[in-house]
Parts: C-alpha cells; sequence; structure tokens
C-alpha cells in the first residue's frame, strides 16, 4: 500500500507539473502577441556558443519591412501559410510518405513551427523536439494573427551568424533598412534561411542564386504583393 500511495503521489505531482508547464507556455505565448520577445533561445544559443562575438539584432514592426520580404519567405518556405493552422499535415504527410518510399526525410516545417523553433527550442532534427515544435506553433497559430508569426518570425530568423532579424541582414549586407529592401534583395534573404550558417546573400553561390530566382517566380505565382494583402492588414 505505501508503494501505491508513493507511486499515486509521484504521478500527481508529475501531473501538476505538467499543467503547470503549460500554463506558462500558454502564458508566455500570450504575453509575446502583444510585447515584442527580448530575445530567443537561438539567440542565447549563439551568445554561449560564441562568447565575445558580436550579435546584431534590431526590432522593426512588419509595417517598417517591405513588403516583398514577407512575400519571399512565404514563396520560399511555407507557401500555405494564410491557409493552415500552423501545421501543414498535408505537407508533413507528403514528408513521410517520401520517406517511407526511401528518400530523405524533409523538414515539411511552417513558418509558424520555424518561429517556434527559433523562439523557444534547439536546432536538430529529433522527433521530440519536432513534436514540441508541432505543439506550440499549434498554440501559436491559435493565440496570434498571422501578421504577428510574420512580424516575429522575421524579427528572430536568423540569416548569418549573429545576424538575427531582417532589419540587421538589409543593413548589414545592402545598407539599407528593410522598409526598402527590394524584391531581388528579399529573395536573398530568404534563399539563405535554410542554412543560413553556410549560406550567403551578400556573396551569393551559384546554388543561392537559382534559389533566388526560384523564389521569384513562385512570388509572381502567388499572385504578387496581393496574396498575403488579407494577412497583412
Amino acid at each position: 500500500m505505501a508503494r501505491q500511495s508513493l507511486i499515486r503521489k509521484s504521478l500527481n505531482a508529475l501531473a501538476w507539473t505538467l499543467v503547470g508547464a503549460l500554463v506558462l507556455v500558454f502564458a508566455v505565448i500570450t504575453l509575446f502577441r502583444f510585447v515584442d520577445p527580448p530575445t530567443s533561445s537561438f539567440m542565447l544559443g549563439y551568445r554561449v556558443s560564441a562568447p565575445g562575438q558580436s550579435l546584431h539584432q534590431e526590432w522593426v514592426d512588419l509595417e517598417a519591412i517591405s513588403p516583398w520580404m514577407p512575400l519571399a519567405v512565404v514563396a520560399s518556405e511555407d507557401q500555405r501559410f494564410p491557409h493552415h493552422w500552423g501545421v501543414d499535415f498535408n505537407a508533413i504527410r507528403k514528408a513521410l510518405a517520401e520517406y517511407n518510399a526511401g528518400e530523405g526525410l524533409r523538414g515539411a516545417s511552417t513558418i509558424t513551427q520555424q518561429t517556434a523553433k527559433n523562439l523557444f527550442l534547439w536546432n536538430g532534427r529529433s522527433f521530440v523536439r519536432k513534436a514540441l515544435e508541432a505543439g506550440l506553433a499549434l498554440g501559436i497559430d491559435a493565440l496570434w494573427p498571422k501578421k504577428r508569426i510574420l512580424e516575429v518570425y522575421l524579427n528572430i530568423a536568423e540569416f548569418g551568424p549573429g545576424i538575427y532579424g531582417v532589419e540587421a541582414a538589409s543593413r548589414l549586407y545592402f545598407g539599407v533598412p528593410a522598409s526598402r529592401l527590394s524584391q531581388v534583395q528579399a529573395a536573398r534573404l530568404a534563399a539563405v534561411l535554410p542554412n543560413p550558417k553556410v549560406l550567403s546573400a551578400v556573396s551569393p553561390s551559384a546554388y543561392v542564386w537559382d534559389r533566388v530566382y526560384w523564389i521569384r517566380d513562385q512570388m509572381g505565382q502567388l499572385s504578387g504583393l496581393n496574396y498575403l494583402r488579407g494577412v497583412l492588414q
């Protein structure tokens, strides 16, 4: 009986711990709908892994970012962004089918999932991290408007070693504020997002240029700036 009582108390403590963690996560996500995050897990990780190295990041509202930039990342990373609920289950099913057919496992992460990962989690391909990422993304999509998701993503995304957010990237790479990014410049920044530590927007390789051309083509096929008009209003 004593052992059963100890197990029951342990399970109750675990349950209450999980409930407390969920409430805390819910509160933080709700707070960040209205308050700009002061940092992110990826930025904190960079400060730990590269002590003494400069970190560049400057928060700007979405209205101070060229409309080409959100369109470029949507065209590049998540074309169904206006329509899914934070997780694109169609893309996940397709990725799993390709994996079962012997192809490599691709990410299938939405912009909302990448926002959750950059803000709260760590890099990697473990199923545990992907599950946490998906759960956080569903919560973020339920609590934030799509416009806020894009704003946070563009302000915390990594565009190069120690370079976070589109404002810092735009000024360092092109010498202009994010509000003045051209279509090509926006596509160049979006092109490096899959691997910003290796790919360069300022000195694009042939591979990056191929991605730039593809992204611009996709931006046109998505009806240009009209595609996100309902999201950005």
